[in-house]
């Protein structure tokens, strides 16, 4: 037993210098200030820019433009039940599980895994979905400014068919005047109503023939603006064709955004945050008092909510419901534990994670109301069913919803709101996203990039990076880029990562060690519930999502062109890209693992924790010292916790945490 071994179980503690970052000093890092706790890293300036922030990132683009219609598609209010579910069997517990792990290391998603140094693939499989999704998402709130600037104008561009890039296909529907030529057996075609008694029975069938063919193909001006102006589309992959470069200078203009707000890490981005998760509620609430104000909206709204219960003996709609709660929260893509390793250590990650799960859940359904009145408003306009209006994706954002304000008095009014709200929406996501791909990158080299200006120089070329590699979303066939690397790149990737972290979490580390970390920074014992789900219900939930996505799965297609073969082969590569870094991490760290004891043991110590995981700063270290000790029953006060774990499992507590014992090296220097 080494001399350290023998001091702590003699009662004495021992040496922690070598162990912590000092915080007693002062720090030349712009993150940090001087009433930061982590003078190193620096902390969220209040708790609220935390919440705020999480909240930012976990209510996106799919709030308003998926969740609605799947709960429409898959049993209205009956939907409910299934989403409320999945959401406590794999959404909260993974957000509180990374909410935890992030808060009480204070490190970046790579860094953090001296955990468990045999799942570092882990985060660094995490870096790459930042990395793809920053690389794409930004191209949406690159369209979504392109609207924004067309509407600062007294008649909305798409208003019309009478522009260059309209074709013949383009028609402004006219129900009303379709319905009074109808009444006298006529039918109306290219804005004429055509009776027999004016041109005779047989060109009266020839009309209606044309009519039909009409309603076939023809395109709303609002469709046309987006496709044919705005993207310019190609036919697909074959001929990607130019750069935009109108599109270029609205991409340009996103990451001048996403690179001003976090020029100073979380203390310019939080104060950011404090319009981008409130603005986008204020413009819901007016757009709701609206539409509300609006024939058939309520109508809309009625066919949203009314539950089919025979839906919920469908594998569809549960499979529906999991997807969704996964892909709503972002759990697994890293932002999450970089957002709360600059939290203090004593955070309450229990509250905050119920608070922003339970916000973004409600944030859905209400987003589902305005939706639907809109949409119940058009299918009245319009005069058809209100299914043949509903639609998911860039198609609601981009066509239905353009088409609506041109029909409402002051249309440029509501169409500058709308696209606000949506870049606001999307800036929430793309700084957390970009913030994780940064802050690995400090974390990584601390010494080198944590020094004076050093920080917003490596945020700027992360930032001119990605603006290159997103030119490719700027061309006539970046639509087709952008929808196969928003297909595979955060789909089965992050399912596969979020399985292997709660596997290396609960079961290399040890679920019991993670529960006495939690307890020692929020002070009680979160519930033996959290204990069950890491372990057993959400690994297992994860494996049902990983199953239903993949009998769900459909190659990629846009608009009735199916991409070819070789085009989803390079999107399965581009997801297995970061799923593949945890084998090849894995391998990497066994050849270099000293193996004199034989190959296995080599490994189990890999899976273990090194000398540098725990609590960045020496106080917390000494904490987690002192809860040792309680455990152990060398001090009198013992929580309900610690009563818990038998003396056996306590002292292998003591000898796997070597952080304690042979520390000698720092996280970020001595």
């Amino acid at each position: 037993m080494t001399e350290e071994n023998t001091q702590f179980m003699n009662g004495k503690l021992p040496d922690l210098e070598k162990s912590y970052i000092d915080d007693s000093n002062g720090s030349d890092s712009s993150m940090a200030s001087s009433a930061d706790e982590n003078k190193v890293r620096g902390n969220w300036s209040g708790k609220l820019e935390f919440v705020l922030s999480c909240l930012s990132y976990a209510v996106g683009l799919g709030n308003l433009w998926r969740f609605p219609y799947l709960c429409y598609d898959n049993g209205g209010g009956a939907f409910l039940i299934p989403y409320i579910i999945m959401m406590a069997l794999a959404g909260v517990p993974l957000f509180f599980m990374e909410l935890s792990f992030g808060q009480y290391a204070s490190s970046g998603v790579v860094s953090i895994w001296k955990v468990s140094p045999l799942m570092r693939g882990v985060g660094v499989g995490m870096f790459l979905v930042s990395t793809f999704v920053a690389m794409y998402y930004n191209m949406i709130i690159a369209w979504t400014s392109f609207y924004l600037f067309s509407s600062f104008t007294s008649e909305l561009p798409w208003g019309s068919c009478n522009n260059d890039w309209n074709t013949p296909a383009c028609s402004l529907i006219n129900v009303a005047n379709e319905k009074n030529c109808s009444t006298y057996n006529g039918t109306y075609y290219k804005s004429v109503c055509y009776t027999e008694s004016m041109v005779g029975a047989d060109n009266l069938s020839h009309y209606q023939n044309l009519t039909k063919l009409e309603k076939d193909t023809r395109k709303s001006p609002s469709d046309e603006y987006f496709h044919n102006y705005v993207l310019d589309i190609s036919d697909g992959f074959h001929n990607m064709g130019e750069v935009r470069w109108q599109l270029a200078l609205c991409l340009l203009f996103s990451w001048v955004i996403v690179g001003a707000c976090l020029s100073r890490g979380i203390k310019s981005s939080g104060k950011a945050v404090y319009f981008t998760a409130t603005f986008p509620y204020l413009v819901l609430c007016i757009l709701l008092v609206r539409c509300l104000t609006l024939e058939g909206s309520l109508n809309g709204i009625i066919y949203y909510l009314t539950p089919e219960w025979k839906r919920l003996l469908s594998a569809k709609v549960w499979g529906d419901a999991a997807v969704q709660i996964f892909f709503s929260l972002s759990p697994c893509w890293g932002g999450l534990i970089t957002l709360a390793s600059y939290n203090k250590f004593h955070n309450n990650a229990l509250r905050d994670a119920l608070v922003v799960s339970i916000g973004n859940c409600l944030t859905s359904i209400f987003a589902g109301f305005v939706i639907f009145g809109i949409i119940g408003y058009m299918a009245y306009e319009l005069d058809v069913d209100i299914s043949e209006v509903a639609d998911k994706g860039p198609g609601l954002a981009f066509i239905v919803y353009p088409q609506v304000v041109t029909r409402l008095p002051i249309s440029p009014l509501w169409s500058i709101l709308f696209f606000s709200m949506l870049i606001t929406l999307g800036l929430g996501t793309q700084f957390a996203v970009v913030q994780t791909v940064h802050t690995t990158i400090l974390d990584q080299f601390p010494k080198q990039l944590r020094k004076g200006r050093r920080s917003m120089y490596c945020l700027v070329c992360i930032c001119a990076f990605l603006y290159i590699c997103g030119l490719s979303f700027c061309t006539r066939g970046g639509m087709y880029m952008l929808q196969l690397v928003d297909n595979y790149s955060a789909s089965y990737s992050v399912l596969i990562i979020g399985f292997a972290e709660c596997i290396a979490l609960s079961w290399f580390y040890g679920v019991d060690k993670f529960m006495a970390n939690i307890e020692l920074m929020i002070g009680f014992y979160p519930g033996i519930w959290w204990k069950i789900a890491w372990k057993y219900v959400t690994p297992a939930t994860l494996l049902f999502i990983m199953v239903f996505t993949w009998i769900d799965f459909d190659p990629s297609s846009y608009r009735g062109y199916n991409f070819p073969p070789w085009a989803d082969v390079l999107g399965w590569m581009m997801s297995f890209t970061s799923v593949m870094a945890i084998p090849v991490v894995a391998i990497y760290q066994i050849v270099r693992a000293d193996k004199s004891d034989g190959l296995w043991k080599a490994i189990k110590k890999l899976s273990q924790p090194t000398s540098e995981w725990g609590p960045a700063l020496k106080i917390h270290r000494e904490q987690e010292a002192n809860s040792l000790y309680q455990v152990l029953g060398y001090m009198p006060a013992l929580s309900l916790f610690s009563t818990r774990i038998c003396i056996t499992e306590s002292l292998l507590l003591v000898l796997i945490k070597p952080h304690f014992l042979d520390a000698n090296k720092t996280q970020y220097g001595n």
